[in-house]
């Protein structure tokens, strides 16, 4: 004897009564997950592959189409289902199914796509995860084409920052020997600059060289910075600026002064260091009430960091560098008096055996 067939729900569907169902007596059928509100508004749920219901309580139109039929359907609160007439899906006919929907079952071969009415939520929750996908699909698309655009700028912003660090070091100098120099080197905003320094206010003026003035400025983050502005008249100003800016590029040394980055942009040439609040060694040297404040332990303090940044100049550097022009006007002192060699506009390079060198004119102190 055959085994008694086993009964399953619909989706969106469960057992009338879980107690018969699971005593295997399917005889109350299944009812929907949720409730119909036809006045609210209800939909249709797309299943395949089924033997349709029984006809007993059916309405047919051999000249309807698919879409009327939907409309048709949901004219009717008492229609709970509609499929094409033509089960060869050819989107001919309209067939409907009023009340209980009697004897539907899955079949393997040659079932026929019905649409099941249910609450309008139920429908809504089908598509949540398409709407997810297109979601997730649309803003994994938007990132995507946004790092490509990071990707082209930044691209763009290095190529634009090689061509104005190429234009400012066009001409060669006696220390890049024709050689084009790959700076690493912070790009600042002329209107960065500009803010910090108050418009470059006589206020803000810390002193002046043969290269320009200097500035003292504050950026929007609250550090507090040096600005070398090369003056424009300066030929000799300009070799010395392309020099700095090579070398110290190069050279980290907790005594000689850190290079922040440099400005090049509507015709200004600017160096951006770290501030030294303290200023150079000469306005103690040279003052009598500020000299006061330097006794023995300070003074040898002084010494023994200037001395520590010529070795590293000299000898522990991966370059060689000669200064040229150590004077204390060339010596800063940060807020703890700690010295650190500044102003290497003059400065040579030495090849690693190189022991000296010629200059074609007599520079420094």
């Amino acid at each position: 004897m055959s085994a008694m067939p086993v009964c399953q729900c619909l989706a969106k569907f469960k057992p009338k009564s879980v107690e018969a169902w699971n005593t295997m007596d399917w005889s109350q059928g299944c009812v929907r997950n949720k409730e119909l509100e036809c006045q609210k508004g209800d939909g249709f749920i797309k299943l395949d592959g089924l033997k349709v219901p029984d006809a007993t309580d059916s309405w047919v139109n051999k000249t309807m189409n698919l879409k009327e039929c939907r409309a048709k359907c949901l004219q009717n609160c008492s229609c709970m289902a509609y499929t094409n007439l033509d089960i060869r899906g050819r989107g001919s006919g309209c067939a409907i199914w009023f009340g209980d929907l009697i004897d539907i079952r899955q079949v393997p071969i040659g079932g026929q796509t019905l649409y099941v009415r249910l609450h309008a939520s139920e429908i809504e929750a089908k598509a949540k995860p398409k709407i997810r996908i297109a979601v997730i699909t649309t803003v994994t698309i938007a990132v995507v084409l946004g790092m490509l655009m990071a990707i082209y700028y930044v691209r763009k912003s290095k190529a634009k920052r090689a061509e104005r660090m190429e234009k400012c070091l066009q001409n060669d100098h006696e220390n890049d020997k024709g050689k084009k120099e790959d700076l690493e080197l912070p790009l600042f905003e002329f209107t960065a600059i500009a803010n910090a320094t108050s418009n470059f206010s006589i206020n803000n003026k810390l002193g002046e060289g043969g290269y320009g003035p200097v500035y003292k400025g504050k950026l929007v983050d609250g550090q507090e910075i040096a600005v070398k502005r090369l003056s424009r008249s300066s030929r000799q100003g300009l070799n010395e600026f392309k020099n700095e800016m090579i070398l110290l590029n190069k050279l980290q040394h907790r005594n000689l002064v850190k290079l922040l980055g440099c400005c090049i942009e509507r015709d200004e040439k600017m160096l951006i260091y770290e501030y030294m609040p303290n200023g150079s060694l000469d306005s103690f040297i040279f003052n009598g009430t500020k000299g006061k404040m330097l006794d023995w332990s300070r003074h040898f303090n002084i010494i023994s960091g200037i001395a520590r940044g010529l070795l590293y100049l000299h000898q522990d550097s991966r370059l060689r560098i000669i200064h040229r022009d150590l004077k204390s006007s060339n010596v800063l002192l940060d807020d703890h008096m700690n010295p650190k060699i500044s102003d290497f506009g003059l400065a040579r390079m030495f090849l690693a055996d190189q022991t000296e060198g010629d200059t074609s004119r007599v520079v420094g102190t």
